[in-house]
């Protein structure tokens, strides 16, 4: 595969128009923060304190050295990470299955187990079952987002959802860790009693894990980092390729752009990650200072009314109300943000399945009109009716959510090795990852590997880390 690169690219904000390109990092974060973390994050603080924060860090590190490098090459070629991966040679498109059966599990579980556990949240203000209000949002979602009518209410639930986040690390600062416990959760190590069914759920939704990876992707693009947006997944008109050869005569001032934006996105990227572990490590203090101490584990239908006490035990029936209406609105843009995020990326992965290596341009064109149809049907039954059904079968938000956040955590992998391969395949030297990065991409691959393992390992009954 020859190198590639953007066709066109555009001047890089400069001064203070670059803090309003940041809004997709913040965008990032609160859907980030508000599929599992809300959820297992406490869970994990009451059950372990802080011995697992030392995961949390360097998942957190991890995390964003992975999404920095999906968006390096969104950046530079102009095509989507998913168009990427279609190209890495082997078995006849085995990165998209490989991307989008897991992806497939993911999507419905968390979305179900959303749905679930904001409909236990309003079950505390309003009579009925949790079920009936998570099949409302799921089937109120779902003709939003089919309408085209969700904007106004995405970003008003996002705002809601950061007023969230910012209620969550007040609070945290007002309750203070213990800190001599706070610095013995930085060496590593392992609890003997550790339940890995519980604890690799909130691994896989670490700042959103594999899902978070792959929107990243699409949400700057979209923002147009580096210049046009995506036109449609596997139509190349954006992207040409790249002649070491001849390079010193090509417009030596493209590249140049190209490294403004990339550092662009690089700093959009720590902007979220950071953000969202201020969050993620405020949760992991209210757990273990306030749930942990009264032996509260959230679960179970009633698991709202559970992580209310992070705030009601501080700031009294305010607290309590506060949380529980925040949950409802900032859960319910999850919701709305997932059901229109994972259409658009099976649609692609179908179109793409469909692609041929001897289409010309004009055939993908005329392949690329089902498109909106792929999208439409992926709403109805990949992102409503399988998640309802998921929600009515299974309807413990805990147990849903849990399926989801293990299938992230041991597919997170694969995005770390598609990823660093199609970097330094696609990408001009000049462009592509250096040493330490590639290093850096390399130690995620093995630490998110280490725990796959370990967990299927228990998973088989054999003993491990005894």
């Amino acid at each position: 595969m020859p190198d590639l690169i953007r066709k066109d690219v555009t001047e890089s904000p400069k001064g203070p128009q670059r803090f309003r390109w940041y809004l997709p990092a913040l965008v990032w974060m609160v859907s980030s923060t508000g599929s599992g973390t809300v959820l297992f994050t406490p869970r994990v603080g009451s059950q372990y304190g802080y011995e697992m924060l030392w995961t949390a860090l360097i998942a957190i590190t991890f995390m964003w050295v992975l999404i920095n490098e999906v968006g390096r090459y969104t950046v530079v070629t102009g095509r989507s990470i998913l168009t990427g991966y279609h190209d890495v040679p082997g078995p006849s498109k085995w990165p998209v299955w490989l991307v989008l059966v897991p992806g497939l599990a993911a999507g419905v579980s968390v979305i179900a187990g959303v749905a679930a556990l904001a409909g236990s949240a309003a079950m505390v203000v309003l009579p009925g079952s949790h079920l009936v209000y998570g099949t409302i949002i799921l089937i109120g979602s779902a003709v939003l987002v089919l309408v085209g009518r969700y904007g106004g209410v995405e970003k008003v639930t996002a705002l809601v959802g950061g007023v969230l986040m910012a209620g969550i690390v007040t609070t945290a600062i007002v309750v203070g860790p213990n800190l001599e416990e706070v610095g013995a959760g930085l060496i590593p190590r392992v609890p003997s009693d550790m339940d890995w069914q519980f604890f690799m759920p909130w691994l896989g939704f670490i700042l959103a894990g594999s899902g978070g990876i792959l929107w990243f992707s699409y949400w700057i693009a979209a923002r147009g980092f580096g210049g046009s947006d995506l036109d449609a997944e596997g139509k190349d008109e954006f992207t040409e390729t790249w002649d070491p050869e001849t390079e010193a005569e090509r417009d030596d001032d493209r590249l140049g752009r190209l490294r403004s934006w990339t550092r662009m996105m690089s700093q959009t990227a720590l902007i979220g990650v950071v953000t969202g572990g201020v969050v993620l490590i405020s949760f992991l203090v209210l757990g273990a200072e306030l749930l942990r101490p009264e032996g509260i584990m959230p679960e179970g239908s009633d698991v709202a009314e559970d992580l209310a006490l992070l705030l009601s035990d501080v700031w009294g029936a305010p607290g309590f109300w506060f949380l529980i209406v925040c949950v409802i609105l900032a859960l319910w843009g999850t919701v709305l943000s997932n059901q229109d995020g994972w259409p658009r990326t099976f649609a692609d992965a179908l179109l793409l399945l469909q692609r041929k290596a001897s289409d010309h341009e004009s055939g993908l064109r005329a392949k690329f009109r089902h498109r909106t149809f792929l999208y439409r049907g992926a709403v109805i039954i990949a992102v409503t009716a399988a998640p309802l059904a998921v929600l009515w079968v299974v309807q413990d938000p805990v147990d849903i959510l849990g399926i989801g956040g293990i299938v992230t955590a041991v597919h997170t992998p694969v995005f770390v090795a598609l990823t660093l391969y199609i970097n330094h395949k696609h990408l001009p030297k000049k462009l592509a990852p250096g040493k330490v990065v590639t290093t850096m991409m390399v130690l995620a691959g093995v630490f998110y590997t280490g725990f796959a393992l370990l967990f299927f390992a228990d998973l088989a009954g054999i003993p491990v880390l005894t």
